[in-house]
């Protein structure tokens, strides 16, 4: 299955591999005989280990280089134009090395990975071979470490359902079993990418497969869990975000402003998406090669690098700061129309990267905003301001992705705010009304559409 067209818009080996496999969704009865539950359950936690240990060294890495970069960009803005110079030039070199790696060694880990790993467990394409992970891992350093507006999560997902795939095979273990074993590595790779053991098993049930099968649930909450305590064991178990002060319940009579707050984000989720699939419909039409094109975006991502680091990546900044209400409310439109459009950019290099880091973002900018509306509207009632970001953030999920269950479980798990079950419940269900009536197609599935046409 190909994320990244080529430069001559020939067949290639995903195309190849998508053609060898019938477009249908293998039944159980087709498969062969299963494994003991037992025996499922136990391979499920061998394969989270091993998720949460590639991922969770993935993400310490790219903490690493993401504070290594920011103060490298720090100490170069007070420096010579030259030294800036050397930053772009580096950033672009990133890019390349990542695009080059993709195009030689594994094709199917352009991108974010996650409509591969739908495809392929859906029965229309086949699984990614072991040597997508060294270059996923590499590839996703490089491109989401340097500065592209890309999430980690995209990478540890397909290198977890990468890895849960070799050692089903290893294990001799029968189709049926290998796909609840894939499915379990892709959710504890999601798992691991956020520090959110829930979300990652309810996103193996709600959008990688579609359905409750007691089996596949065994295989996720087992593989969710191993990896989650291997990665916790690199990484520490703080919440990604840090909400500083108790979030009080709010009032039936403010979720009204929740609802606003859904609406208004699943029309920006919408266009969010369609921002990201006219990038890409553009870069099919730049007259230059894919290794070119690497360049040219790395280069734009390295010169944001150099005159804002913090405007860079996958932008877990932005949100941190939305939640601690320290963005003024005159520059969001501004923030948030450049990170749409730089995110959108950076999706188009074909390097790794995922789409739900950025897409946070923009929810707790849109959230943000929708706070300084409501106390507009209600100035005489008291209105805090991180609820609203946090629905801003599952709300964009909601309307993106369209697992909502998903977002406002991996939002809760993020930021430690269970007691925000309402709020985030109202935001989401308004984000997906808004987004099914203008009939915006969730984003992974127009992504796996375009795999299907030959293109990224």
């Amino acid at each position: 299955m190909q994320y990244s067209e080529p430069e001559n818009r020939q067949s290639t080996k995903e195309d190849t591999m998508l053609q060898q496999v019938p477009n249908r969704k293998p039944q159980p009865e087709q498969t062969g005989s299963s494994c003991s539950l037992v025996f499922l359950a136990s391979a499920s936690i061998l394969i989270g280990l091993a998720t949460g240990a590639i991922c969770g060294v993935f993400r310490l890495f790219l903490k690493g280089l993401e504070t290594a970069r920011t103060d490298l960009a720090l100490r170069f803005l007070h420096g010579s134009p030259w030294e800036g110079c050397f930053l772009v030039v580096g950033v672009a070199l990133a890019a390349l090395v990542a695009v080059e790696m993709v195009r030689r060694f594994a094709p199917l880990a352009s991108g974010s990975g996650i409509p591969h790993v739908e495809a392929v467990l859906s029965g229309v394409a086949v699984p990614a071979p072991w040597v997508l992970i060294p270059v996923k891992f590499i590839g996703g350093l490089l491109a989401i470490g340097s500065g592209l507006a890309l999430g980690r999560e995209g990478p540890s997902v397909q290198m977890g359902a990468a890895a849960a795939n070799t050692i089903g095979r290893l294990l001799s273990l029968g189709q049926a079993d290998c796909r609840a074993l894939l499915a379990a590595g892709a959710g504890a790779g999601l798992a691991t990418a956020f520090n959110a053991p829930a979300a990652g098993a309810v996103f193996v049930l709600e959008e990688l497969v579609g359905r409750f099968e007691a089996r596949m649930v065994c295989a996720a909450l087992g593989a969710s869990i191993s990896a989650i305590l291997i990665s916790r064991g690199i990484l520490g178990g703080q919440p990604d975000f840090i909400v500083f002060h108790q979030v009080p319940p709010e009032a039936i009579a403010k979720q009204l402003f929740f609802v606003m707050t859904g609406l208004m984000t699943g029309l920006l989720a919408v266009g969010y998406n369609r921002t990201i699939l006219a990038a890409l419909r553009l870069a099919d039409r730049l007259p230059v090669s894919i290794p070119v094109r690497a360049v040219l975006i790395g280069g734009l991502a390295g010169l944001v690098v150099w005159l804002d680091p913090h405007l860079a990546g996958g932008g877990d900044w932005i949100t941190q700061a939305a939640i601690n209400n320290t963005i003024s409310w005159r520059i969001i439109p501004a923030l948030f129309v450049f990170r749409l459009i730089f995110g959108a950019i950076s999706y188009a290099a074909a390097t790794p990267g995922g789409l739900f880091a950025p897409m946070l973002a923009l929810g707790a900018l849109s959230g943000l905003a929708c706070s300084f509306v409501a106390q507009i509207l209600s100035p005489d009632t008291a209105l805090a301001t991180t609820p609203f970001v946090i629905v801003g953030m599952a709300s964009m999920f909601a309307g993106s992705v369209r697992s909502p269950l998903t977002g406002i479980i991996l939002v809760m798990e993020m930021t430690g705010s269970s007691d925000l079950v309402l709020p985030l419940l109202s935001g989401s269900f308004a984000a997906m009304v808004v987004a099914g009536a203008l009939g915006d197609t969730p984003i992974y599935e127009a992504l796996r559409l375009r795999a299907a046409t030959g293109r990224r």
